[in-house]
Parts: structure tokens; C-alpha cells; sequence
């Protein structure tokens, strides 16, 4: 099986992982910021955790995969060493402090929507604090946990390609495919007419703005990186654009960039009326989602030669393992968002 597929459920496993990281770092911001419509949506958001569970499944499947997942290691052997690359390419490393990390990200995590839930059972000041101190701190590991992640599966897959903006760019790539998964998932709760939290027209108005917002701060880490390089004259660091900009994955490039910027920034700057219509909303979050999915893939299958990769979603594996996932995905937050009594049967 080809690098190519492998990055499929690379892509997968990232996407999964993200939803549950940014679902709950979005609670903690809106709790922060004091935002009063998080009451309308923190429990829904806070649903998504389910997906750790699955998103360590996958994690171990991609470490166990070893050459498979990680295109650079069938090199990184020297007569039985790895030292000609950087420590931070020693797999047992990369083993250790992806598994640590998920653990204690996943466990703070687990804590925050402990106390998020005590907070509405007591007004004990003692909870209250505690759960605000917890809030401060999931915006940091989320950060340093999704900066670690970044670098891992998708930044040095080049050994010494390296860009010093690339965790930023990534989790905030995810953080504003969140927003636009998150519209579309409650869009449709609504429209069910399960629910059991009303959720107000304004929340997609509000969700849009974000999508705004965070459409304009991707493209610019989108742009960072790229122009750096570029006007550094840095050719040894161009290498790795242009195999994507202009090998095969060329259209896949381009259309990423036009679903995660052009159209959400035409769509929610030029029109009020556009952040107001739920069905606009919706529209653009699923390119968004689209947009990001390829984006992961880009970058994760580019770093190898074009000849080890192919367009997603031209072979049989491709299709079921993505089914497969996000089936598991799909059914695990729709148990969750019935265990937690947040719709009705």
C-alpha cells in the first residue's frame, strides 16, 4: 500500500482529532470571553470529545505503521542509526511524545468538562474558580499540543523543511474548520427538531462571523510561510510549494485555497444579509470542511515524491477507510449527544 493511502487515514485521524480538540477549546474561549450565547452551544460543542476515543484508535494505527505512516523513516536509517537526522526525527521520541501528549491534553481536557458541568449543578466559588483556572489553560495546550501535532504529521514529513510559522498555520486551519463543521452539525440538529437546548438563529450569525474572522487569519499564516521563503529567495524550502502548486497536486492546491478563502471572505464580507441566512451559513461551511480535508492531504501526501501519492479518493481504499472513520465518527457523537440528553429519541 502506497504512502498515498496512508495519508488518507493521516488526514482522517487529523481531522477526528481536531474536532474534539477545538470543540472543547471552544467552549473554554467563550467561557473566557464571557460570551452569553456559549449556554446556547457549549454542550453541543463539548459533545464532540467522544471523538478522543476514536482519534487515539487511529494515532495508534498511524505509529504502528511506522515507514508506512512517516515516509522519511525507510530513509532515516545510517548503519542502524538516525544520526544523520535531527533528534527530533528519532521515532521512539516521536512514539513517546505523541502518546504522552494525547494523554494529558485528553485528560486536562476530560477536567474541564467535569468542572464545565459542576458549574451548573453549584454555586460554590471554590468550583467556579477552579473551572475558570482550567479554561485559562486549554487554550494553551491546544496551542502547544496542536503546534507539536503539526510538526509531526505534516511539517517534517520533509526532513529539515521546516517553517516557523507551521503550528499556527495548522491549528488554526482546524480551529476554522471546526467553526464551519460545528455550523453545519447544528444546522442540522435544528432542523431535526430533537433538541433539547434551543439554538437561536443569532448562534449561526455569530458561528459566520468567526468563519469571517478566521477565514482572514488563515490566509494570512497561508501567505506567511509562502512569502518568506519566497522574496528570502529560499529555493531549498521552495522545493516543497512547488511540488504541490504545480505536480499533480496542483488542482487539489488551488482549490482548497478557493474554498477556504475566496469564497467564505467574498460570501461573509461583501453581505450582512449573507452572515444572517442559515442556509448561506451552511453552504460555505461545507466547502470550508471540503477545503480543509484536502488542504490536510496536500500537505501530508506532498512531502513525498509525486510517485508515491495519487488524488484522493480514486481507489477503493481511499473511499472505505474515510467511510469507515468518520462512520465511527458520525455514530460516536450521535451517541454522545443522546447519553448526555441533548436531543430527544
Amino acid at each position: 500500500m502506497e504512502f498515498g493511502n496512508w495519508s488518507i487515514i493521516t488526514t482522517n485521524f487529523l481531522f477526528v482529532l481536531y474536532m474534539a480538540l477545538a470543540g472543547v477549546t471552544f467552549c473554554s474561549i467563550l467561557h473566557l470571553a464571557n460570551g452569553k450565547w456559549r449556554f446556547q452551544v457549549r454542550y453541543y460543542a463539548s459533545a464532540l470529545a467522544i471523538l478522543f476515543p476514536v482519534a487515539f484508535v487511529l494515532l495508534i494505527v498511524l505509529l504502528a505503521g511506522g515507514e508506512n505512516t512517516f515516509q522519511w523513516l525507510a530513509h532515516a536509517h545510517n548503519e542502524g542509526g538516525e544520526h544523520h537526522l535531527n533528534g527530533w526525527h528519532n521515532y521512539a521520541f516521536l512514539v513517546v511524545r505523541q502518546v504522552a501528549g494525547f494523554l494529558i491534553v485528553t485528560g486536562l481536557f476530560a477536567v474541564f468538562l467535569k468542572y464545565q458541568y459542576l458549574t451548573t449543578t453549584t454555586d460554590a466559588y471554590a468550583v467556579h474558580r477552579k473551572f475558570r483556572n482550567i479554561a485559562l489553560l486549554i487554550p494553551f495546550f491546544y496551542v502547544c499540543y496542536g503546534t507539536m501535532v503539526a510538526w509531526d504529521f505534516e511539517m517534517t514529513m520533509v526532513p529539515g523543511w521546516h517553517s516557523a510559522s507551521y503550528g499556527a498555520y495548522q491549528f488554526v486551519s482546524m480551529f476554522h474548520c471546526f467553526l464551519a463543521f460545528f455550523a453545519i452539525m447544528l444546522f442540522f440538529l435544528k432542523r431535526s427538531g430533537k433538541v433539547n437546548i434551543p439554538i437561536e438563529p443569532f448562534v449561526f450569525n455569530y458561528l459566520a462571523q468567526m468563519m469571517l474572522a478566521f477565514t482572514i487569519l488563515w490566509t494570512y499564516f497561508y501567505f506567511t510561510q509562502y512569502l518568506i521563503m519566497w522574496y528570502g529567495r529560499l529555493p531549498e524550502e521552495m522545493g516543497r510549494f512547488h511540488n504541490m502548486m504545480q505536480n499533480d497536486l496542483a488542482p487539489i492546491w488551488w482549490t482548497f485555497l478557493v474554498l477556504k478563502f475566496i469564497i467564505p471572505f467574498v460570501t461573509f464580507a461583501t453581505s450582512t444579509a449573507n452572515r444572517h441566512n442559515p442556509y448561506v451559513i451552511v453552504t460555505v461551511a461545507f466547502g470550508l470542511v471540503i477545503g480543509t480535508w484536502l488542504e490536510r492531504y496536500t500537505w501530508v501526501s506532498g512531502s513525498a515524491d509525486p510517485a508515491h501519492y495519487h488524488i484522493p479518493m480514486t481507489s477503493i481504499f481511499d473511499i472505505v477507510a474515510t467511510v469507515v472513520i468518520l462512520g465511527a465518527a458520525y455514530w460516536a457523537i450521535k451517541w454522545a449527544l443522546n447519553r448526555y440528553g441533548l436531543v430527544r429519541a
